[in-house]
């Protein structure tokens, strides 16, 4: 039966089953880990050692000290991980559990909560790497820090959302999956992560700072900011909160109205 209370009660009864998805999201990260002498210890230095490695090349590439080039991609490749771990596993959301949305009742949105929580246990674990990062390389850090932790609230907010909404519609057209892969693959290099926007946007070539702009138009560019600045001590923009709080609204309009629609029809698409 399609209705909003139907919809609504889905993410509400979802989330008061925090303790099995909670659960649920630890036992995915044990399982990954099973039988590995260091654990989850390898989320950790498998991410150093990306960061570092794409620090050290473009570092050299741009021309730009490591002391400070460093920083921002170790930062942006954190963000980065929790955005695209929650949109490529957000398209397989549901197929992946198949088996316990056929013989397990429960709202959708367990799944998804589920989904969400491993993500964040990981983007805890990479922080790890941030922490090692200011013993080596000292950030001016401020007050204004804080803002990380609320920035990180309304990522977490979208990863919701976001899985949601391409999880039921990979689930109907199985194609969108694939697709869904490469567009993030392909946004990780559209996104300044591995380059510095700032850096392109003050280019003396008015050219090469006229095709930096369009970077703006890449919400990822946004989401990406709300946390890196304040992690690396500098002022926030604010344009970026505005962008960030304006797709979540938007996203999550366009969520209800496909989760009020479609949510009765995933057990049978899967």
């Amino acid at each position: 039966m399609r209705s909003w209370r139907r919809a609504v009660d889905d993410l509400g009864d979802g989330w008061r089953q925090r303790q099995l998805w909670g659960h649920l999201g630890w036992q995915d990260i044990r399982q990954r880990y099973r039988r590995s002498v260091l654990g989850p210890v390898w989320i950790t230095i498998s991410m150093a050692v990306t960061a570092v490695a794409l620090g050290i090349l473009y570092s050299g590439l741009f021309d730009i000290e490591l002391s400070r080039f460093l920083p921002h991609v170790l930062v942006g490749f954190i963000v980065w991980a929790f955005i695209s771990g929650c949109i490529a596993e957000g398209s397989e959301v549901f197929i992946a559990n198949e088996g316990l949305i056929k013989h397990l009742p429960s709202p959708l949105s367990v799944h998804v909560y589920r989904l969400v929580w491993r993500q964040s246990l990981f983007f805890a674990h990479n922080m790890l790497v941030y922490l090692v990062m200011l013993l080596v390389y000292p950030q001016p850090l401020k007050w204004t820090a804080v803002y990380a932790i609320a920035a990180f609230a309304v990522l977490a907010v979208n990863g919701v959302w976001v899985a949601l909404t391409v999880g039921i519609v990979t689930t109907r057209f199985r194609d969108i999956l694939p697709i869904t892969q490469s567009v993030v693959q392909l946004m990780f290099f559209l996104t300044p992560i591995v380059w510095v926007y700032d850096e392109l946007v003050n280019s003396p070539n008015p050219e090469i700072a006229e095709r930096a702009r369009l970077a703006e138009f890449n919400p990822f560019l946004h989401y990406v900011e709300i946390i890196r600045r304040p992690l690396l001590g500098q002022d926030q923009v604010w344009r970026h909160w505005v962008v960030v709080l304006v797709i979540t609204v938007v996203g999550w309009a366009l969520t209800m109205l496909v989760l009020r629609r479609y949510r009765s029809r995933v057990s049978y698409w899967v």
